[in-house]
């Protein structure tokens, strides 16, 4: 792991309850998230983790329960408020436009930091082209960090899927988030391409002292980059705490890690 200090609680959930008619998709889910620190959250399909994203990230505005940001309590914000703060977030299925360039969908991820309007943007002139300047600099230092510069001009579509995710990281570093939501970034990818993205991972919480909040399947990679663990099962917490904590409890071998971990 990084030799990074933990700080105090930067995010807390307390008793978050979410349901979609009848359907109960996440029931009294109460954690909280150090600053700098990797939390993981996992469990099977179904369990309620997107969801539990969804809700942090304001896609989704919980029943009951509330959110903590930096000591700021809210029962529901909508995504642009939760962006402002500073949260930045990755998707499961990419939201990346394929017909432009790595450069251009990183850069979609400094629109908050834009000050210029759309037809000054539009126009290119004076100001807005300043501005651009200098956010364009600031997009070319995240594509260096992620090593993708011999892809800055080519299309998203026609790069391999591991590259794609990187790219989708790329955007959502490029807000500057003090909380990065990683959804299931690993996914579809093979070993080499996941051992990539677990140092990129590992490099945004060290240099950038980002704090991370992860979805992830593959439990080795889980145990390896996360500071601590919470899992869900069917909607519920069913264990949290240290990666050697979780592994050891018989709740969650039993509904998730199966007998062989």
């Amino acid at each position: 792991m990084a030799t990074r200090k933990i700080g105090e609680v930067i995010l807390d959930v307390k008793n978050i309850s979410l349901r979609f008619g009848g359907v109960k998709a996440l029931t009294d889910i109460s954690f909280d998230v150090r600053e700098h620190e990797v939390r993981a959250i996992i469990g099977p399909n179904g369990a309620g983790k997107s969801s539990m994203l969804n809700c942090i990230n304001g896609v989704y505005a919980p029943q009951e329960g509330s959110i903590s940001f930096r000591g700021k309590t809210f029962s529901h914000m909508n995504s642009r408020q939760v962006a402002e703060m500073g949260v930045a977030r990755t998707f499961q299925n990419l939201a990346l436009f394929k017909g432009m360039s790595v450069l251009d969908n990183i850069m979609t991820g400094r629109n908050l930091k834009m000050k210029c309007n759309l037809l000054q943007q539009a126009i290119r002139w004076g100001a807005a082209e300043r501005e651009e300047t200098t956010q364009r600099q600031h997009v070319e230092r995240v594509i260096d960090f992620l090593e993708i510069q011999p892809y800055r001009k080519t299309p998203v579509g026609k790069m391999p899927y591991g590259l794609q995710k990187r790219v989708d990281l790329g955007r959502a570093l490029a807000m500057d988030p003090q909380v990065l939501l990683l959804d299931e970034p690993m996914a579809g990818m093979n070993v080499e391409e996941k051992q990539d993205m677990s140092r990129f991972i590992l490099d945004v919480n060290d240099e950038f002292g980002t704090t991370i909040v992860l979805i992830e399947h593959d439990m080795s990679v889980v145990m390896d980059i996360s500071d601590r663990v919470v899992v869900l099962d069917y909607g519920k917490k069913i264990g949290d705490g240290t990666p050697q904590d979780v592994r050891a409890n018989p709740d969650v071998i039993s509904a998730y890690l199966g007998t062989n971990h």
